[in-house]
């Protein structure tokens, strides 16, 4: 606890006494200075107990003390038995009216007895803060200690809470409070909301300090999934020390993060090579060490959904909701997160990735486990398309309606297209033929001649010499319904133009 005035006048063996009874004696002293000029304050700070014989104020008492109050000083000492026997009465009134506080110091109790007591009870202060910070860096590893990083961070709240009799939240990177002690601080974050937001969004450390009537809240960035913000807030003001365990928190944090964060990363290693093994090698096993490590699969068909976005960042956030959330199977593949479900569980899992700015999700039809692998290339497809054209949710079943360019990536297909025809499309402008009119005409009639060659207005002697010459600059069988199939798509591709569908 701070020194104060009180504190000094208990000092028995000093014999001092407030001169002034009203004054307030709670006053923290900084330092102990004695001087006898008409105006010592050009040599204090403020805080200080200015010891004086009665010299200084003796030619203008209240000018002298008006000028000390104002400065800042915890109280004026007045050594009696000196010049005065004593303190002078327009002292004594003067310090009254301006709530100065007025310590007697006798005749016996040399000025310095009063440095020293002061000095001795800094450095035990200073001592006692040095322990207390201590206590609570241990208090705080100790709680982060254990293998649920979740239970662990909610113990270190609680701790710091008790230290500092106050309330304490974490407000994540999508402004969700992740843990608060006591829990129904969680809601102090919606009024803090702004600075929250401030803190977290600033490009290097920063802490920030909010003013609630008597009290304070301090808001400190601390690194766990994604950048979150710690809040500490009480009803008075926090000192220096309780800052320091403030920080003290936050690092413990941010250490207990990463030393669980390298195990998390391990685990989705783990995770994303069960995947694989399942998806590409039915019957190898990895259904079995799935089960055993993280549960069973749902019963029945399962969904995938598959989670992405563009910005940096969000998959951890991500990867983090579904483990907190424990909904169904999830892992990191080829860049993306993908969650196996039952149908059941595909809301749940969409409710979690709404929670995370820019996240899109791509679905996939019900498939058994044997057709894993073609339930993630669906959810992968839809995911492709989900981003192409801005949607939150796209399902692979819902792409059936939109054609067949709702697959493909509309600069590849254009990039095809432009590929493919390249031959017919140069011989046209250089001879001035029609060869690529002619194909989509006879592609169009489904290879008849007849019906083909009166709609471009030619004999089909003509349109067969054209198809002919077709097939030779492109060097493919144009009888293959899979050449025919590939040359349809590339001329709508080129007609059409990037992100139009296929009728």
């Amino acid at each position: 606890m701070p020194f104060t005035l009180r504190d000094l006048c208990r000092t028995r063996n000093l014999g001092l006494r407030a001169a002034c009874p009203s004054a307030d004696l709670d006053r923290r002293i900084s330092w102990v200075h004695s001087s006898e000029l008409p105006d010592p304050t050009p040599y204090l700070d403020g805080g200080e107990l200015l010891l004086t014989t009665g010299l200084g104020p003796s030619a203008d008492p209240d000018r002298y003390v008006a000028r000390l109050a104002r400065h800042g000083l915890a109280g004026l000492g007045f050594g009696t038995g000196l010049g005065h026997d004593e303190c002078l009465p327009a002292v004594t009134a003067t310090c009254a009216r301006e709530g100065l506080p007025l310590i007697e110091v006798p005749e016996r109790t040399p000025f310095l007895a009063l440095a020293r007591a002061v000095a001795e009870a800094r450095a035990a202060e200073r001592f006692a803060e040095v322990v207390r910070t201590d206590e609570a860096q241990r208090a705080l590893t100790a709680a982060a200690l254990g293998q649920d990083r979740d239970a662990g961070t909610g113990r270190v709240l609680d701790r710091l809470a008790e230290r500092l009799d106050a309330w304490v939240l974490i407000s994540d990177a999508d402004d969700r409070v992740r843990h608060a002690a006591p829990r129904q601080a969680s809601g102090r974050a919606a009024a803090l909301a702004a600075e929250i937001a401030r803190v977290r969004e600033h490009p290097g450390p920063s802490s920030v300090t909010v003013a609630t009537g008597g009290g304070q809240v301090v808001l400190q960035p601390v690194r766990l999934v994604g950048p979150a913000v710690l809040a500490v807030g009480r009803d008075r003001q926090f000192t220096p020390v309780d800052r320091q365990v403030i920080g003290s928190a936050v690092s413990v944090l941010t250490l207990a993060h990463a030393r669980s964060a390298a195990a998390g990363r391990a685990e989705q290693r783990l995770r994303t090579a069960v995947l694989r093994a399942l998806a590409t090698l039915p019957g190898c096993g990895a259904e079995q060490v799935l089960t055993d490590t993280w549960g069973p699969l749902p019963d029945g068909d399962l969904v995938v959904v598959a989670l992405g976005g563009r910005s940096a960042g969000r998959q951890d956030v991500l990867l983090d909701a579904l483990e907190r959330a424990s909904v169904g199977f999830h892992a990191e593949l080829d860049g993306q997160v993908a969650a196996i479900v039952g149908a059941e569980a595909v809301q749940p899992v969409l409710a979690l990735a709404g929670r995370v700015r820019d996240i899109r999700a791509g679905i996939s039809d019900p498939a058994p486990v044997a057709g894993l692998g073609r339930a993630l290339r669906e959810a992968g497809r839809a995911l492709d398309a989900a981003e192409r054209r801005d949607r939150a949710v796209l399902r692979f079943a819902d792409l059936a309606g939109s054609g067949l360019s709702a697959l493909v990536v509309p600069e590849d297909a254009a990039a095809f297209a432009e590929s493919v025809l390249a031959p017919l499309v140069r011989h046209d402008t250089e001879r001035r033929g029609d060869l690529v009119g002619s194909l989509r005409e006879w592609l169009a009639h489904h290879g008849q001649w007849d019906p083909a060659a009166t709609r471009l207005g030619v004999h089909r002697h003509t349109l067969r010499a054209r198809i002919e010459k077709v097939g030779g600059l492109l060097a493919r069988d144009l009888d293959s319904p899979g050449v025919r199939a590939e040359l349809w798509f590339a001329l709508h591709s080129r007609d059409r133009g990037p992100g139009l569908p296929l009728t």
